[in-house]
């Protein structure tokens, strides 16, 4: 790709909200609670950039034993837990204004449901800003890693696929990155490089190194 791109999508958990510690230990909490002790190090490897209909299906086959009401259920208890409270991933301000200032345009593609990102968006300060650029699985007929969220959320924008930079913390989000046909970098300041580095075209460890990595200072 030639820097700059004409886009940027991000995921949203673990990319611009610091929301997955939070999350990570509400899902450990309840799979206990129903027959399932495991350790966060083995929710990150197993659930971290899914669905929770995903994490409730793997629960099952590994002796949890959850009603048929548990998204219900489990989604009342994270989104409480992130009323509660929520941060910023640090440097997130930094890369928005630096795109800001150089005209290019961002959007958000996530597995997560919209009341969700309603939640995190909106107790970090980002919602107002990213208004009508917020895609979630809930609009597309298939989630990551399939490649539909950040498909919709360039042709939303009227961008091809290949000006487009995806960034991303899971593996399952860079593949669906780069099954659209997207750039990919890989945010490993919490994730293990490792998991990215097959999958993504470069890694970064702070958001401070993003804006070098577009180019966006060329434009400044």
């Amino acid at each position: 790709m030639n820097f700059p791109p004409d886009l940027v999508i991000f995921d949203c958990d673990g990319v611009l909200v610091d929301s997955e510690p939070v999350t990570n230990v509400v899902i450990q909490d309840n799979l206990a609670r129903h027959g399932l002790e495991i350790s966060l190090e083995r929710i990150v490897d197993l659930f971290v950039g899914g669905t929770m209909a995903g994490v409730m299906s793997t629960a099952r086959e590994m002796g949890a034993k959850l009603p048929n009401d548990w998204l219900d259920s489990i989604y009342s208890e994270m989104f409480e837990a992130l009323e509660a409270g929520v941060d910023l991933v640090p440097g997130v301000v930094g890369v928005l204004d630096a795109l800001d200032a150089a005209g290019i345009g961002y959007a958000v593609g996530s597995n997560g449901p919209h009341r969700k990102m309603e939640i995190t968006l909106t107790r970090t300060g980002l919602r107002q800003r990213l208004d009508g650029q917020i895609y979630s699985r809930e609009d597309v007929a298939q989630p990551k890693p399939a490649p539909d969220v950040y498909l919709k959320a360039a042709a939303e924008a009227g961008v091809s696929p290949d000006r487009c930079v995806v960034v991303e913390d899971s593996a399952s989000g860079a593949r669906a990155g780069k099954a659209a046909g997207m750039y990919c970098l890989g945010y490993v300041a919490e994730t293990d490089p490792e998991r990215l580095a097959p999958i993504c075209d470069a890694l970064f460890q702070s958001m401070d190194d993003l804006p070098g990595m577009l180019n966006l200072r060329a434009l400044a």
